[in-house]
């Protein structure tokens, strides 16, 4: 019970708040788009839709996305810790509940056609993915998760020799399949497709920014030239760290360096008329964290 308390007192305000509007926000996407077209969201929450339309009327959507996630939650306590588990759930649950209001409390029909798109699916595919994406992603950015298969994910992937993306997608795979066979037809499934990838990129968005910043890994011999003019030119700080040469065992000194995708050349050709010999090794940093001190 002690850790309980100290998991949740763990938990920010803001966050908690933002965890209500991923919620609230991934049953608009899910339930004024995908629901009323039988199109399927990837995850528990796709299968939950699934069953939901197998099953008697009495076992709703909410009931689904409730006792299918929060076990796989529970599931994954140890190796996600209490403050996590507990996030996820009141997340899932904001989550049903908001699905349960819409479906059955508010006057909104979502019976047959979409109230905004219609039954077009193409509308409803790619607006009720990127919707349903952005409660994802707000989710995931404070801490949450709106979806048990990504816990489920992260411990058996690695026994499996495989990465979580694959775990991911591979679940997500037999799960259009089954709803191919279950429903007789494959334009649905194929269209969740699209529904599954708009959602994809989206999250990506959310959790890691559009405009992600470029790291420069730069092994010089005129670190100290590099360094000056670098910081001089974009006004941004770099970090040195003494380097070996692999084959040549020669001293060598690596510069470390953040610009953002618009100054990479710029940045390349400086490094280049300051050292002609410098190695560069460019990849992407989807956040930076600045101290406050």
């Amino acid at each position: 019970m002690q850790g309980f308390l100290t998991a949740v007192r763990r938990i920010k305000r803001r966050n908690l708040f933002m965890l209500i509007v991923a919620g609230i926000v991934n049953a608009i996407g899910v339930t004024l788009f995908l629901y009323p077209v039988k199109l399927y969201d990837s995850g528990i929450s796709g299968t939950s839709m699934l069953l939901s339309q197998i099953t008697p009327e009495q076992f709703t959507l909410s009931f689904f996305l409730l006792i299918l996630n929060i076990p796989l939650f529970l599931y994954g306590l140890k190796k996600q810790g209490m403050t996590f588990t507990i996030s996820a759930i009141f997340t899932v649950f904001i989550y049903s509940l908001s699905a349960w209001l819409i479906t059955d409390v508010l006057p909104v029909d979502v019976s047959f056609a979409s109230p905004l798109a219609g039954t077009d699916l193409l509308l409803c595919a790619l607006f009720g993915g990127l919707i349903s994406g952005t409660g994802s992603g707000l989710a995931i950015r404070n801490g949450g998760a709106m979806d048990g298969i990504e816990v489920m994910a992260v411990i058996f992937a690695k026994k499996l020799g495989i990465s979580v993306g694959s775990f991911v997608m591979t679940y997500n795979v037999l799960l259009y399949i089954t709803c191919g066979i279950a429903v007789d037809s494959w334009i649905l499934p194929l269209y969740s497709i699209v529904t599954y990838m708009a959602g994809l990129k989206t999250i990506d968005f959310i959790v890691e920014g559009l405009d992600r910043e470029k790291c420069a890994m730069i092994v010089t011999d005129k670190a100290d030239e590099i360094c000056s003019v670098l910081t001089k030119t974009f006004e941004i700080g770099s970090t040195r760290v003494d380097a070996q040469g692999g084959y040549s065992g020669s001293q060598k000194t690596m510069v470390y360096f953040v610009v953002n995708r618009f100054q990479v050349t710029k940045m390349k050709n400086i490094v280049h008329e300051t050292d002609p010999k410098a190695y560069i090794i460019i990849s992407e940093v989807a956040d930076i964290y600045k101290s406050n001190q």
